[in-house]
């Protein structure tokens, strides 16, 4: 049996970047920084940070690039995936490991706000964007315009 899981907190390094395939599909990247932080044996406290590029495709990246930004903290869960590629300008081979992102949550941008997420995006739109008359308590919501 084989189990490829990855679940990842981390701050973006940079506003992810989103890109369309030849074939229309949309990619959106983006790297985290994970710290790790331990005991070594003196009892001295250290710390690391890895950075680790993630992928997500289609409606769940274009979300995350829509609601998150350099330095805010995103909660991500997906599997490990191994590419590679030949360097054009030194002929070697290269490869890298990227988590393709399946699931993904908002998280606190450590400054006790809560980021850029939809709810904060809303409580910051004009006053005037959305008018309560033009809200009609008798239709249903539809759920497929809701981006998470």
């Amino acid at each position: 049996m084989a189990f490829n899981k990855v679940i990842l907190l981390g701050n973006l390094t940079a506003d992810p970047e989103t890109r369309t395939t030849p074939s229309g599909q949309s990619v959106t990247s983006f790297s985290l920084a994970v710290n790790r932080t331990w005991n070594d044996a003196n009892g001295s406290r250290q710390e690391s940070t890895s950075f680790i590029n993630c992928t997500a495709w289609g409606a769940r990246g274009e979300t995350i690039a829509k609601y998150v930004s350099k330095g805010r903290q995103l909660l991500v869960s997906g599997r490990l995936e191994q590419r590679s590629w030949d360097d054009k300008e030194t002929g070697k081979k290269r490869s890298a490991i990227d988590v393709i992102v399946e699931e993904f949550s908002f998280v606190s941008d450590g400054r006790g706000g809560s980021g850029d997420t939809p709810a904060t995006k809303a409580k910051k739109a004009p006053k005037d964007d959305v008018v309560v008359d033009d809200i009609n308590e008798d239709e249903p919501i539809d759920l497929s315009e809701i981006p998470f």
